[in-house]
């Protein structure tokens, strides 16, 4: 029997690395999931990793720990306050504070090494640049990049045993669609947690740029958000 071909899976918690992990089980890869701590306000969204991870059976989760908040410049690593309450316009608008300078190249690198260790030659990463093109390390053109340079950077891309391939299968789709390929298999949304700025004890505000965004995508499906907002969130019906 043939034995399934490892990847390293990007594993936030959120809704959209929760997918991208449905998807690589959906198409026969064994996930090693990986997962960081690195000063985000959102800390929450690990905890909810873990449960995603467990359910899935990963063949392994990893949680690494760093400090992006010794530098700051970035509202979900640093005192700078999150935006709330934007429009579609305002969210498209530049890059916005919840940016956290070069974390997608510093995870990306991680989930690299730990690939080459594992003799993986896939690594999953829930990016999205339909909804949310202010994020640089967000866009077609940086997942290319990256691609490239790991089959430069590494000893199995030069050796070539191994074509390193980076996979951002959400990367052109809106959350409406995001959510519905999840939903289809069976991605259980009520263990995601995609707030920027919950409560301490892990509530959504329901008024970030991620809870708007999630919010809209559940009520194009016609259905509600199952994750927990705060009593004060503003949440439309999911028919309204």
């Amino acid at each position: 029997m043939a034995t399934a071909p490892r990847a390293v899976v990007l594993l936030s918690g959120g809704l959209d690395s929760a997918t991208a992990l449905a998807i690589a089980q959906r198409e026969g890869f064994e996930p090693y999931a990986l997962s960081f701590r690195y000063g985000q306000r959102h800390v929450i969204e690990l905890t909810a990793a873990r449960q995603i991870a467990a359910r899935a059976g990963v063949a392994d989760h990893a949680v690494i720990d760093l400090d992006f908040s010794r530098f700051g410049g970035s509202a979900l690593t640093g005192d700078l306050p999150v935006p709330k309450d934007r429009s579609p316009e305002d969210m498209s608008g530049g890059i916005p504070v919840t940016y956290v300078p070069a974390r997608n190249t510093i995870f990306l690198s991680f989930a690299l090494a730990w690939a080459e260790v594992i003799g993986a030659g896939d690594i999953f990463i829930g990016v999205n640049a339909l909804d949310y093109s202010g994020y640089p390390d967000c866009r077609p053109e940086y997942i290319a990049a990256f691609e490239h340079m790991a089959n430069l950077a590494t000893r199995a891309g030069v050796e070539g045993s191994t074509r390193l391939r980076i996979h951002a299968p959400l990367i052109e789709l809106s959350k409406r669609e995001i959510i519905a390929a999840g939903l289809a298999l069976g991605v259980d949304y009520s263990r995601t947690r995609s707030c920027y700025d919950p409560s301490a004890t892990g509530l959504a505000c329901g008024a970030c740029d991620s809870c708007l965004l999630r919010l809209k995508g559940f009520r194009e499906n016609g259905i509600e958000d199952p994750a927990p907002y705060q009593p004060s969130a503003s949440r439309p019906s999911a028919h309204g």
